[in-house]
């Protein structure tokens, strides 16, 4: 499913997972697989870049600070393959300006470590929320 079209009825949405940290790729994996989304899941950019299966993703959830590139480095690389969904942005940086950094750079939202459940599954679904119809 290319990122910039709906879902069908039935049909799990596509989400493309990359983070350097096992351990909490795993847990997202999981957390998302167990609210009903599509996951794949990258150790690093470099593995999602050569997988051509996540061009389909409706959205991409990455780490900023990973071995040879970063969050905004692979969302620049995507948007300028063409790739057109939303996308999330995860820290472990207190960095004040960087969520508007975030923002302006492209990321639907900005997610700080350590990660809550719920705030990880409100910013997937707001991010991937089909737009509102104007009449």
């Amino acid at each position: 499913m290319p990122a910039n079209t709906a879902p069908q009825p039935n049909e799990r949405i596509s989400i493309s997972l990359v983070d350097d940290d096992m351990a909490l790729r795993r847990r997202l994996q999981l957390l998302l697989r167990a609210s009903d989304y599509d996951v794949r899941a990258y150790s690093s950019a470099e593995t999602l870049l050569a997988d051509p299966g996540s061009r389909t993703s409706a959205c991409l959830i990455s780490d900023l600070h990973m071995p040879r590139t970063d969050g905004f480095a692979l969302l620049r690389c995507l948007r300028s393959g063409g790739w057109l969904g939303p996308a999330i942005l995860i820290t472990s940086s207190r960095e004040t300006d960087l969520p508007a950094k975030a923002i302006e750079q492209g990321f639907h939202a900005v997610l700080i470590k350590p990660l809550a459940d719920r705030s990880v599954l409100e910013a997937v679904r707001g991010a991937v929320a089909p737009a509102p119809l104007l009449s």
